[in-house]
């Protein structure tokens, strides 16, 4: 009889089999993300996208949009071409050194090795740039030329004008200026020492008042022109809002949703600086026909400078900013009510 083994209950189980171990990760892999090239293009890709649709925006409405840059243009090109003018007015009155000479009247009998003598001390002394030295005869030639009395005065026995010496500061400081007048009067063979500089300063006070309204005006227009511009990217955004809700919804970023509005800005910015270059540069060629032509009568040959490209591309780099500004404002006021309900 044969006997049969029953196998045991541990053995009728089949063993379980053990679990797989995780795979290492293998240096290099992208597990995490994708990397900073991916991102970059990406990045770069959007902004593309984004100022492609604000040009493509702004030309299917080319009248509308040609009319707001030219009204920002004409606000911006106001007190740029009244600090221009201030400007060549400064150039007009000529250097300030020169404008606050200090004239020395000397003595009658001194002559002109001792005018000339007191010339090259005076060009020694601290605070002194150049001086110059007028005989009596050039005086007196000189005078009979301007005064147009040049018959009555060869009548006189004597030549009753001094010789002078004409002293050039090295600034225009009013007390230095004062100190330096009592130093020189004090020189031998010195009769008078005269500084005349109230029209200098009446310039320079006129200058002032005119830089304080350019600067006042300019914080005005500045205020409008971010006004306009905050009105009109508010139009462009009420415009779009189902398609920004829609945008929102599927979870669209701020950042994303503010970035077309804030190229149309700047391209709005853009427009606006050049065509206030333009009329710059236009006004002022045609004010400088006006200009040359009363400057000859006084025997002058001024005329207006036109726009400095410094100046220029500053005009234009502040109007892009203006118009970004004023987009980012617009759109900051407005994106918490454009969130999908």
């Amino acid at each position: 009889m044969t006997t049969t083994r029953t196998p045991k209950v541990s053995e009728r189980v089949a063993p379980k089999p053990a679990d797989p171990q995780p795979a290492k990760k293998k240096h290099g892999d992208d597990d995490d993300g994708p990397d900073f090239r991916t991102l970059l293009h990406a990045w770069l890709e959007s902004h593309r996208a984004s100022l492609a649709d604000s040009l493509r925006r702004l030309g299917k409405q080319p009248i509308g949009s040609f009319f707001t840059c030219l009204v920002m243009a004409v606000a911006l090109s106001m007190p740029m071409g009244l600090s221009l003018l201030l400007k060549n007015v400064e150039k007009l009155g000529g250097s300030w050194q020169r404008a606050a000479q200090i004239s020395l009247y000397l003595k009658l009998d001194a002559g002109s090795r001792e005018g000339e003598a007191l010339r090259d001390e005076i060009k020694g002394m601290p605070g002194v740039a150049d001086a110059l030295y007028v005989s009596r005869e050039q005086a007196l030639e000189e005078f009979q030329q301007q005064s147009g009395l040049g018959e009555a005065l060869r009548e006189l026995p004597d030549n009753p004008l001094p010789g002078v010496v004409v002293v050039t500061p090295t600034e225009v400081d009013k007390p230095a200026l004062e100190a330096l007048r009592q130093r020189l009067s004090e020189l031998p063979r010195v009769e008078v020492a005269q500084l005349d500089l109230l029209w200098v300063e009446r310039l320079a006070a006129i200058l002032k008042l005119g830089d304080r309204f350019v600067f006042g005006l300019a914080v005005m227009l500045i205020s409008a022109l971010l006004l306009v511009i905050g009105n009109t990217i508010r139009l462009h955004i009420e415009n779009r809002r189902t398609e920004i809700e829609v945008i929102k919804l599927v979870g669209g970023t701020d950042a994303y949703v503010r970035r077309p509005f804030l190229y149309m800005g700047a391209l709005y910015g853009l427009g606006a600086g050049l065509l206030a270059w333009g009329i710059l540069a236009f006004g002022l060629n045609w004010l400088n026909e006006a200009v040359v032509g009363l400057s000859g009568l006084y025997g002058s040959d001024f005329a207006l400078g036109g726009v400095p490209v410094s100046d220029g591309l500053s005009l234009l780099i502040g109007a892009v900013l203006l118009g970004y500004i004023g987009a980012w404002i617009a759109v900051a006021r407005h994106l918490n009510e454009l969130a999908p309900r």
